[in-house]
């Protein structure tokens, strides 16, 4: 036969787990969304919106429903980060720094098409580096 439990034991013992179910999780929310490792693309700005999170090279972002959609960044590499304006990496290209995060600026929202880390860069879209590419968190 099996065994039963003492009525006293079973009390305690549920009035423990109590507490660990009550406390609900904080699901990431903005930026905080992209993970350690990657390179991610916000549809919203402040890293709102859909997300897409890379960690290779991506010649279309039409293929993960970002393309001309992006309007806020954040590189969690160590690369920098080549952003093209036309898919298969044609066009003109911007970048992001290593660890570089922010809003992209007006003229910069709904742009890009293709993603390439490291490696070289692609003629340039007529900004000198991120500083005029990103308004900084």
């Amino acid at each position: 036969m099996g065994k039963k439990l003492h009525p006293l034991l079973t009390l305690p013992i549920a009035a423990l787990a109590l507490p660990l179910m009550a406390a609900p999780a904080h699901a990431a929310d903005g930026y905080d969304r992209c993970h350690e490792g990657y390179y991610c693309l916000f549809s919203g700005l402040d890293g709102t919106g859909d997300i897409v999170e890379l960690n290779a090279n991506v010649p279309d972002l039409a293929v993960y429903g970002m393309a001309d959609r992006a309007k806020s960044d954040w590189n969690r590499t160590g690369y920098v980060i080549h952003l093209y304006s036309e898919a298969n990496w044609g066009g003109c290209t911007a970048t992001t720094a290593p660890r570089g995060k922010g809003n992209f600026y007006s003229t910069y929202r709904d742009f890009f098409n293709g993603v390439r880390i490291g490696g070289p860069n692609g003629p340039s879209c007529g900004i000198s580096d991120e500083f005029r590419v990103k308004a900084h968190v």
